[in-house]
């Protein structure tokens, strides 16, 4: 199959199955691009490939190609003679149809089908969407009819979802229109990514394990404040059958073939931000070097990586590469988003400081770090040399990346790099585990968000009071915060330091695994803008879309 502007001949999926020596038995294709791998299969595997995590400066509007580097990175990797897989997140249709667009990558560097992978793709996130929404309706149902488990209304925390932007759907009423219907009372929607079935799917060993994270979800509180679990309304078989085929990962390919597995699509700055356990230690199998995506910047996706995912998964990253770019430096440098085409070294130097905050992170874990600068036509090249110079100062490598314009040969240095450091990895958490909810916000906040203490509102107090009486004290800890700055404040751009780090509440999801800390004005339901992404979205009547990217 031809496809795209660059004209990329496709591989039937089979081909790109047999050339990771996958069994026919474990492959189910979804026509003939794409298919899903038998989660079976990853006993019979045993863990080969080194684990490099692709992580980023803070985000901002100018964008800094993290998808884009870590699909580039790949290919350069199969490039170089070794087997390589890219693992990534699928996309939300949510952000596609609203302001952020498609999660494929871009240019010469980009998974496909690209209009597949950023639409329904195999129907995973519906999955998800409707186990979630059958929990959500047996709430309702086990009080209308007795609710023997004594729940209090006023405290069920397990909202609805759906995979849409929708800010009317934010704060709602349910359950008028009389008794038949139930009892009125307020609910909310969540984005499918932010539900806590997500994250589930994508920390689940097995469907075994699964089963047992979604009967542990606490769902509501009673009224003397015991937690009600979806094993107590007795339906976590029901909602693993709903994700018998999700729990599969997805394999797709590169624009230059290369395999990749598209599987769960958790936020970063609400839950843990990466691709599935399954996929990566499925990949980890198959190949000599596995590249994963986290969300947004290090202080979001790569710490819940490095603190949370890694230990729960049993693997050990090799690498950690950090995507900066010259445009979103001189954002962090007081530049105005509309002026960031001209050169401009002084507000450059001073954007440089928030690329310098996240080395100094990523080291404290001590894992090989390199800097990829990713390319933009604007950039100039005494822009380019400056910021080489600053990483180089750092003394960290350092490494041009031009994956979207030139595929796998613009992204040959930075394979090179990673690949010389990759065997110098002495991985460490910098949250050991044993320490209580309170201990692990504090360390977070002291040594990732360089704050100067940290205030817990009232009603974190209480909330947290709660979670330790009934046991749940000392679960890892997910910090739900802003993705725009490292502090908790959006408006705090490059490296804010010595400030009071506020959270305002806690939220458990225990068949997760985590207490997620609440920290600022976090949103759960995006909403569409005045003029989203979806406008420009159109299909002819040979079935081609634009518009979608």
């Amino acid at each position: 199959m031809m496809t795209g502007s660059n004209q990329v001949r496709l591989l039937p999926i089979e081909e790109v199955a047999k050339k990771l020596s996958i069994p026919r038995k474990h492959l189910k294709p979804y026509g003939d691009y794409i298919a899903k791998v038998s989660h079976k299969l990853l006993s019979e595997l045993k863990p080969k490939g080194k684990l490099v995590i692709v992580t980023a400066i803070t985000p901002t509007p100018a964008g800094e190609g993290k998808t884009t580097t870590s699909i580039g990175l790949s290919m350069a990797l199969n490039k170089l003679g070794y087997s390589s897989i890219v693992t990534l997140r699928e996309p939300s249709l949510g952000p596609v149809f609203g302001i952020k667009g498609g999660a494929t990558g871009g240019g010469k560097s980009q998974v496909l089908p690209m209009e597949d992978i950023n639409l329904h793709f195999t129907g995973d996130i519906h999955a998800v969407a409707s186990a979630h929404n059958l929990i959500s309706a047996m709430i309702d149902a086990h009080v209308r009819f007795g609710n023997e488990l004594d729940i209090d209304v006023t405290k069920i925390n397990w909202p609805r979802t759906m995979d849409m932007n929708d800010r009317a759907l934010r704060q709602i009423v349910v359950a008028l229109g009389g008794h038949a219907n139930g009892y009125p009372r307020q609910d909310s929607f969540v984005i499918t990514a932010a539900s806590e079935i997500m994250a589930i799917l994508c920390l689940a060993k097995d469907l075994h394990d699964l089963k047992k994270r979604v009967g542990d979800v606490v769902v509501a509180w009673t009224r003397t404040n015991k937690p009600v679990r979806v094993s107590d309304l007795q339906v976590q078989g029901s909602v693993a059958v709903l994700l018998k085929d999700a729990i599969n990962p997805n394999l797709v390919q590169t624009s230059e073939n290369t395999p990749a597995f598209v599987h769960g699509g958790p936020f970063a700055n609400i839950a843990h931000g990466t691709n599935s356990i399954i996929a990566t230690k499925m990949a980890l199998g198959l190949s000599d070097f596995v590249v994963t995506e986290t969300g947004f910047g290090s202080d979001l996706g790569a710490e819940k990586f490095l603190d949370f995912v890694a230990p729960v998964a049993d693997v050990r990253p090799s690498a950690v590469v950090i995507v900066a770019t010259v445009r979103a430096l001189k954002y962090h440098g007081g530049m105005n988003l509309k002026e960031l085409a001209k050169p401009n070294l002084e507000a450059l130097k001073k954007g440089v400081e928030n690329l310098k905050v996240h080395v100094e992170n990523m080291r404290k874990y001590r894992v090989p770090v390199v800097v990829a600068i990713n390319r933009f036509e604007t950039d100039s090249d005494e822009e380019l040399q400056l910021l080489k110079k600053c990483v180089e100062d750092m003394d960290v490598p350092v490494a041009l990346n031009e994956a979207f314009a030139k595929g796998s040969e613009g992204a040959i240095e930075l394979a090179e790099k990673v690949v010389r450091v990759a065997d110098d990895s002495r991985y460490e958490p910098l949250l050991k585990g044993s320490e209580s909810v309170r201990e692990k916000i504090q360390i977070l906040a002291r040594e990732i968000y360089r704050a100067r203490g940290v205030v817990f509102t009232k009603e974190a107090e209480t909330s947290l009071e709660r979670l330790e009486k009934n046991g749940y004290g000392n679960l890892p800890v997910i910090v739900a915060k802003t993705q725009y700055s490292i502090s908790d404040d959006p408006d705090k751009l490059g490296a804010p330091k010595d400030y009071t780090f506020t959270v305002r509440d806690f939220l458990l999801s225990a068949g997760a695994g985590f207490v997620v800390a609440v920290s600022g004005d976090i949103m759960l339901m995006p909403g569409l803008g005045k003029k989203p992404n979806a406008v420009n979205i159109d299909i002819d009547g040979n079935g081609n879309i634009v518009g979608l990217f």
